[in-house]
């Protein structure tokens, strides 16, 4: 949780997380030029660059139409505004990124909106966004999300004045180890806090990305892969009020490959047993219940 970018020489252009904010940013720029698109991201290919191209275009060829990233954009954003719907009141993107939603989504004018991140990254992004106004309330606030006591500062800051928030870490936990997603579950139990929002990736995706993309992810590895999948957060003291999987929302969104076409209409796995033998990904939004099922500390993770 604690990475900047540049803090590491390497011959990938992955130096660490931060940096694949920059792959994600290309594909919402391929799929915002497309005549059928599903949202329209008109910052992302400049919020991208050079080194986010150089990023995709070293990845698997499976892999560069993004559709994943497509679907699982497009998923969230509707939920958000599922949520707003529903009197969230505030949302908090925690490891914002190169995110746009705050600019691009139909979102009230007076609704507040925080992203949190490490100082460089946000540095980048402020002067990148230089001149284009959100369509909201914007505060961003440089934090290690690492730093326990500064994380707390920073979600006393933030929920200041909020009923009914949303958290967002999308493509954050994946990148973490066990204890910090636990220290984040425990982190989040707050009463201003309804929902927190995330995407989870299982053993078979874990395994795919940290052996098939030619080391392009060393420096960035995922490590976080629950075994029981939806399980993991309910023995946290959450329950599921939405569950997508990104392959079924692709197939949805008529932008699965076409040599998945055939897996997409089979059964998918229960989000409980997410297999350990080919990719799976979902986005998930849930609610506090009562007490975990069991102490922090221990981990169902591979």
């Amino acid at each position: 949780m604690g990475e900047d970018r540049h803090t590491e020489v390497s011959a990938t252009p992955v130096s660490n997380v931060s940096d694949t904010a920059r792959w994600v940013a290309v594909y919402r720029a391929v799929e915002s030029a497309r005549p059928d698109a599903l949202f329209h991201d008109p910052y992302a290919g400049r919020l991208a660059g050079e080194q986010g191209r150089e990023i995709a275009a070293k990845f698997p060829p499976m892999m560069r139409s993004g559709w994943f990233l497509a679907a699982r954009t497009k998923v969230i954003d509707d939920v958000i505004l599922d949520a707003i719907a529903a009197g969230c009141d505030r949302v908090l993107n925690l490891a914002a990124g190169l995110d746009t939603r705050p600019y691009r989504l139909d979102l009230p004018a007076d609704f507040t909106w925080v992203e949190g991140d490490l100082p460089g990254l946000l540095t980048e992004k402020e002067h990148l966004m230089a001149g284009e106004a959100p369509r909201c309330h914007l505060t961003r606030y440089p934090v290690d999300l690492a730093d326990a006591a500064a994380r707390h500062r920073f979600l006393n800051e933030a929920l200041a004045g909020a009923t009914k928030a949303l958290v967002l870490t999308e493509g954050l936990l994946m990148y973490l180890e066990p204890s910090d997603v636990q220290e984040l579950s425990q982190a989040f139990d707050r009463p201003e806090i309804a929902w927190w929002m995330c995407d989870i990736a299982g053993p078979g995706l874990k395994k795919y990305m940290n052996d098939k993309t030619g080391g392009l992810l060393r420096n960035a590895p995922f490590k976080f892969a629950p075994d029981n999948g939806l399980g993991y957060f309910e023995e946290l003291g959450w329950r599921a009020a939405e569950v997508e999987s990104v392959f079924v929302a692709a197939r949805r969104f008529r932008r699965l490959p076409w040599f998945l076409r055939l897996v997409g209409r089979l059964p998918q796995p229960d989000p409980h047993r997410p297999p350990g033998n080919r990719p799976w990904s979902a986005v998930i939004r849930m609610s506090r219940t009562a007490t975990p099922h069991r102490r922090l500390g221990g981990s169902s993770s591979r």
